[in-house]
């Protein structure tokens, strides 16, 4: 199925996501699929939830309003699962998006991962490993509209101040022993795999995984990286200017 026939299902916790960078996740929301339904919810009668008011509005998010009846008990959470249950057994999307950075939402995820929607899960680093490892992808808010180091150079300082500080991972022995194991699990004979190959299973191997976590926009650089472990081949594809990317191991 292309992206553009995929549709997904967007719900935002409002309680556990930064208003500030929505249009961000939207766009890369876009990567994945088309957002045919995008609802967010809470207390809007609370004042800390004033500032997404503006942000509603620019991108057709539906507000949806969920009193909070009893201290202590997230009502907003449990609005959220039962519109999210509605909308599997409508069967009008292919995936589900769930924006928050709260562990209460793992079971849903991982009944809609059972009724065979692709689930992408967002937020920020502080959200639980449960949760996680309940998506088929999970993306965190920090690593959205920023630049790879490259790029980043060339911008102005005074760009360069204005942009959140993101705390980048170092390339760590548990990661190199994670990328030598799948392109062993994928390798051909001759030793070679699909870069793209190497991509899709990391994913399901680590759904938090992605190169920006790393300062990298793609797999490839991040490989090219750590020449004293992998080879890179890119052999050009015949009659076309596509050049298709394979690696090994050293």
């Amino acid at each position: 199925m292309e992206k553009k026939d995929f549709n997904l299902a967007v719900l935002f916790d409002a309680d556990n996501v930064p208003y500030s960078q929505v249009q961000e996740m939207l766009n890369e929301i876009a990567k994945y699929g088309v957002p045919t339904i995008k609802r967010i919810y809470g207390d809007w009668t609370k004042p800390n939830l004033a500032g997404w008011k503006s942000v509603l509005l620019e991108n057709a998010i539906t507000p949806i309003q969920q009193y909070g009846y009893t201290t202590g008990k997230n009502a907003t959470d449990s609005a959220m699962i039962i519109d999210a249950m509605d909308i599997l057994h409508s069967n009008k999307v292919d995936g589900f998006c769930i924006i928050s950075s709260d562990s209460d939402f793992t079971r849903l995820a991982t009944r809609l991962r059972e009724s065979s929607k692709y689930v992408i899960g967002m937020g920020e680093r502080k959200t639980p490993r449960p949760f996680i490892v309940s998506c088929d992808k999970f993306i965190y808010i920090e690593n959205l509209g920023v630049d790879d180091e490259e790029t980043a150079a060339k911008k102005e300082s005074s760009e360069e101040e204005k942009k959140p500080v993101v705390v980048k991972e170092k390339i760590s022995n548990a990661l190199i022993k994670l990328l030598r194991h799948t392109i062993n699990d994928l390798a051909d004979d001759n030793d070679w795999v699909s870069m793209a190959e190497v991509g899709s299973l990391i994913m399901k191997k680590r759904p938090d995984f992605d190169p920006r976590n790393y300062g990298f926009q793609r797999l490839t650089p991040l490989i090219e990286s750590c020449p004293k472990y992998f080879e890179i081949e890119k052999r050009k594809v015949e009659n076309s200017h596509v050049k298709h990317v394979f690696v090994r191991l050293k």
